[in-house]
């Protein structure tokens, strides 16, 4: 019986059939591809890895056919097809693969405290070095994203597992010290496992010195670099939890952002983003947004620099949108509200202020009933309380629609008219730089299809039923002039929900521009409830 084909991706990438390894493809996207398609094990469009891979110049279609072509000369041989593609997906079937990283990805923090000792010691053996170490795509930003969040992922996994290794042999000294100098191979760095390999190098060596501590590496404090932010490592169960706080001693951030990546409760990888320094302020997702494109843009920048000058500003990419995962099956009301639990539940938020913005303001006030007790406010601007199916207009029904068919139809194209009509009305006071950086956004950001199903998900959402369980101090803003969500529907938020302050803006822009007072008031607004809500 032919075996399955093994492939590894803790270390180098290595690809083998009955134990001998086959040879790589010279070419480091199409190992990369390899990788890719065997670590997600699901089907994915062709078009996304297009996008994932190859920028427009380089005839992205032609070269991943190509790299296709070179994988299905190493992956085929075996009792059933490997490689699986049609005109639309490629498979990578995870039943004809032996895949290392498969076990390490299902393990959780709590399965290392269970397991019996030789299965820990088999998994920390499982590891020939980093995850992909050495497989590089600088030009590859959305690549590189992804990565980085495994290895970042697989790294904390393996520390975890080696310091359970390290708790439960303490009277091996020699096989403590082995597991500890491969605890420290992970942050050269850290001060309490350098002490700690010390003592235990005394110990096996016979060198009179400080004795070990009782607990050996069970209470030393540790803290891993990861992307400049901080997480502590306090006990053998290395908590991840980030640390968002910022002593009064230490000198301000600089202005950067760190992306990281979570997963909803159905699987779906979702890309956040961490800056700027204070007390948290969660903005919750909206359409049509990426994490990276947005940062030096002319139409975001400024709310990115406003939203996190006095507060540690979080942001994530909506399912199907940015760096977080393309083509999912789910973009039901539920799924957004459980992509923003996600976000929170990673970081283990305590207490923060949630922003939303557009259709999120409806997915902020169903978390707001939900989770009172973690919020100290509640900001809603250019949101809607029910979506434009819901609101019965069936003029506003059946532009909508044709809108819908406008996306699904014209969204990818090279050329940005059909983009443009979104644009203009998105902003319409847009200068000729705006204009033409949302246009790309909108390509950049989200496929056709998935853009086309998210307005459609859009339209059947409606949350007047809990607007009167929301029980946290809210301020609401609206655009007197907004093209894209009726003012009248964002000003039901205030009069469903109680005690709720309202602010009405000057402006026709659905995201407010730099240049405008329209925006000085929203900031001056969204600044003074704040501090409001802190001192409360």
């Amino acid at each position: 019986m032919l075996s399955q084909l093994q492939i590894r991706v803790l270390g180098e990438l290595r690809v083998a059939r009955d134990g001998k390894a086959l040879p790589l493809p010279a070419s480091r996207k199409t190992r990369a591809l390899i990788a890719y398609l065997a670590v997600v094990g699901r089907p994915v469009r062709r078009d996304h890895l297009c996008e994932f891979f190859w920028q427009v110049p380089d005839d992205p279609r032609a070269s991943l056919r190509w790299s296709l072509h070179k994988i299905r000369r190493i992956t085929s041989g075996g009792r059933e097809e490997c490689l699986v593609a049609d005109s639309n997906r490629v498979f990578l079937n995870p039943q004809t693969i032996d895949l290392d990283f498969t076990r390490m990805s299902r393990l959780r923090p709590d399965d290392i405290e269970v397991l019996d000792t030789p299965v820990l010691d088999s998994l920390a053996g499982s590891f020939a070095g980093d995850f992909l170490e050495g497989l590089h795509l600088p030009h590859c930003p959305k690549f590189e994203a992804w990565r980085l969040y495994h290895a970042k992922s697989v790294t904390r996994t393996r520390a975890r597992i080696l310091r359970a290794l390290i708790d439960r042999t303490r009277e091996e000294p020699e096989r403590t010290l082995f597991y500890a100098h491969l605890l420290q191979s992970l942050n050269p760095q850290c001060d309490a496992v350098a002490q700690q390999v010390h003592r235990l190098g005394s110990e096996v060596h016979g060198i009179v010195g400080t004795p070990s501590a009782p607990t050996a590496f069970g209470s030393a404090r540790c803290t891993l670099r990861d992307d400049g932010m901080e997480h502590e490592m306090s006990d053998s169960r290395g908590s991840d939890k980030a640390d968002l706080r910022q002593s009064s001693g230490a000198a301000p951030l600089r202005r950067s952002q760190h992306t990281r990546f979570c997963r909803s409760r159905d699987g779906v990888q979702i890309a956040y983003a961490i800056c700027g320094q204070g007390p948290p302020l969660v903005r919750a997702a909206h359409w049509m947004s990426h994490l990276e494109y947005d940062w030096e843009s002319p139409v975001w920048r400024h709310w990115i620099n406003a939203l996190s000058e006095s507060n540690t500003l979080i942001r994530y990419d909506q399912r199907g949108n940015g760096l977080s995962d393309r083509e999912v099956a789910n973009f039901t009301f539920e799924a957004m509200v459980a992509d923003l639990e996600s976000v929170v539940d990673a970081l283990r938020l305590d207490r923060f202020t949630l922003l939303g913005v557009s259709q999120s303001c409806s997915v902020s006030a169903a978390y707001a009933a939900r989770y009172p007790e973690r919020l100290t406010g509640l900001i809603l601007y250019g949101g809607f309380v029910k979506g434009w199916r819901m609101r019965g207009d069936q003029h506003e029904i059946n532009t909508h629609e044709a809108m819908t068919t406008m996306i699904r139809e014209g969204w990818g194209k090279d050329n940005p008219a059909f983009r443009q009509l979104f644009t203009t009305m998105f902003i319409p006071g847009a200068n000729q730089e705006q204009i033409t950086w949302f246009n790309e956004l909108q390509r950049i950001a989200v496929s056709a299809d998935d853009a086309s199903r998210l307005h459609e998900a859009f339209g059947e959402i409606d949350v007047s039923a809990i607007l009167p369980r929301i029980a946290v101090p809210t301020l609401v803003l609206h655009a007197r002039d907004d093209l894209v969500v009726p003012f009248h529907s964002g000003r039901e938020f205030a009069t469903g929900i109680q005690g709720a302050r309202f602010v009405e803006l000057n402006s026709a822009n659905h995201v407010l521009l730099a240049d405008e007072s329209a925006f000085s008031k929203f900031r001056g607004e969204v600044t003074r409830f704040i501090s409001e809500c802190a001192r409360r």
